[in-house]
């Protein structure tokens, strides 16, 4: 299949009606098209192959169908997600639990190395029904028997090539043997080596979906961009500082749900901002007279969600604020494209709250740039530009407005008073700049996940491949030519061939991904 330009609603799925109210809420209408096409592949059932770049929208292409397929009223592990890196199975494992959010009795648990295990085993036998994790933490767990495959209905490779690229074949290729016969596989990979191919041949029914998404150019506009990191509680309070050192005359502000435009507007015109919002929840006539005052510049400062943004094209933004980190790359090309347009430089911030630092690591690799990060400027900072143009307004009515009543007014008061001039003048400039400001205490996210290496791949900082070995995620080293079955304690017994008699079925022709599949002797290699 190839991916179509038409968009789909979640609606018009055949999506849980629970699963769509919790995605509208994360501010998402229509489907990216490896969406549109993966999830309903997968909601039959049937094993997909899924090549797409990241930032597409893969976690809610296999985390939707993931959710739906589980038994409410079973706490046994039913689905395994495994991704390259323990950032990606705490980035993937968020997301998961907050499409979710109404499936009551859903549980989900991240799996990796560099975590405390014993915790991992304590919610592991409370029930969990979604496991995401390494490779190698889930090897780990089998071994102990904390993780138990019987009732797995489902099992997904995310970024497949990294995990192979990572040195991970040989922990995958053991976990997927552990499977029961009778599941469903889904593998995403941006791209399709030969033993990525070997993989599908083997562990794949031989009628899986080939779903290819053809990648789309990503480029950067004129556009100077920086990020600060900061506490979810200080995030409004940063973004007023940013607005008020910087002073664009005309920004945009992005927030990923149409409840955090409707908040922040408030919050904005609570404090004295000329402010709209504009989302998906609004009638025509709303819109339009959102944007009329945008346009107009009645108001310099418009609040929206990604959807509602589609149709904007308004000249001479100068700055685009990311208040949320947006779910998808190709988001964060859009928002920032709507400054530094015509030859002109534009500025983009982005609040960066925990992990979403690792979003934004993502990012700047997919589209090859470099976002900056800044401090925030601290009550210093902002008193000295408040002060610098108040007293430029000031200058500017000195110069072009008649004042001889005023001064003759001001005159008459000093002498009645006991205050100087110079007194009354910095009263009023102390009026005009409001109350004082005071510092913000900064708390950065923890040293070791600010490791994670820029422009070197999702592996960089969490273990080095080399010639005689390979690191894992849980920083141990492992020699490249030796059986590790034992190390690991698998027992033959329990790994017994068990999946040998898979049906492989074939009616229709093959396509090109899968040629050379019927040569292999079996549809699942022997087990260990």
């Amino acid at each position: 299949m190839s991916s179509t330009e038409n968009q789909i609603s979640y609606k018009e799925s055949a999506i849980d009606e629970r699963i769509i109210r919790a995605v509208e809420e994360m501010g998402f209408e229509n489907m990216t098209p490896i969406q549109a096409q993966a999830i309903p592949v997968m909601l039959k059932g049937r094993d997909i192959i899924g090549q797409a770049q990241t930032g597409t929208g893969k976690t809610a292409a296999f985390g939707i169908p993931v959710i739906q397929s589980i038994d409410v009223n079973n706490k046994a592990l039913q689905a395994i997600v495994l991704c390259p890196t323990r950032e990606l199975a705490i980035q993937a494992a968020e997301e998961i639990r907050r499409f979710a959010k109404y499936m009551h009795g859903v549980k989900v648990l991240p799996v990796y190395g560099g975590q405390d295990i014993s915790r991992q085993i304590r919610a592991l036998s409370s029930g969990t029904q979604i496991v995401v994790g390494t490779p190698g933490r889930v090897m780990d767990h089998m071994r102990r028997h904390t993780i138990k495959t019987g009732q797995v209905k489902v099992i997904v490779l995310d970024e497949a090539d990294e995990m192979l690229n990572m040195g991970f074949r040989e922990d995958i290729e053991t976990i997927l043997k552990d499977m029961p016969t009778e599941r469903q596989t889904a593998l995403f990979s941006a791209t399709m080596p030969k033993p990525i191919l070997d993989i599908t041949r083997e562990y794949q029914n031989a009628d899986a979906e080939y779903l290819k998404m053809t990648p789309k150019e990503v480029t950067i506009p004129l556009v100077k961009q920086a990020y600060y990191q900061i506490q979810r509680k200080d995030k409004e309070e940063v973004l007023c500082r940013l607005m008020d050192y910087y002073h664009p005359k005309r920004s945009l502000i992005f927030c990923n749900t149409k409840r955090m435009v409707d908040e922040l507007t408030e919050h904005l015109k609570d404090r004295g901002y000329q402010a709209e919002g504009i989302h998906g929840d609004l009638s025509q006539n709303q819109r339009d007279t959102v944007m009329n005052l945008f346009r107009s510049g009645r108001t310099d400062i418009l609040i929206a969600t990604d959807v509602a943004a589609r149709g904007i094209d308004v000249d001479n933004v100068e700055a685009v604020f990311n208040f949320d980190v947006p779910d998808d790359i190709e988001y964060y090309v859009h928002r920032i494209g709507r400054t530094g347009r015509a030859g002109k430089t534009g500025r983009s911030f982005t609040l960066v709250v925990g992990r979403e630092v690792f979003k934004l690591r993502e990012i700047e690799r997919i589209c090859h740039t470099t976002i900056k990060e800044k401090s925030i400027p601290s009550a210093s900072d902002i008193t000295s530009v408040k002060e610098e143009k108040v007293l430029s307004e000031v200058l500017e009515v000195m110069k072009n407005k008649k004042m001889d009543k005023t001064i003759e007014f001001l005159e008459e008061k000093l002498a009645e008073s006991d205050y100087t001039a110079l007194e009354l003048a910095a009263a009023f400039m102390k009026l005009k700049m409001g109350d004082d400001i005071k510092d913000i205490k900064i708390e950065k996210y923890g040293s070791r996940e600010r490791s994670f290496g820029k422009g070197k791949g999702k592996g960089s900082g969490l273990g080095v491949r080399s010639s005689e070995g390979r690191r894992r995620d849980d920083g141990k080293r492992y020699g490249g030519g030796k059986d590790r079955s034992k190390d690991k304690g698998f027992s033959e017994k329990r790994y017994t061939d068990k999946n040998s008699d898979r049906k492989v079925s074939r009616e229709k022709e093959t396509p090109e991904i899968f040629k050379g599949r019927e040569k292999s002797k079996k549809s699942r290699r022997e087990a260990i």
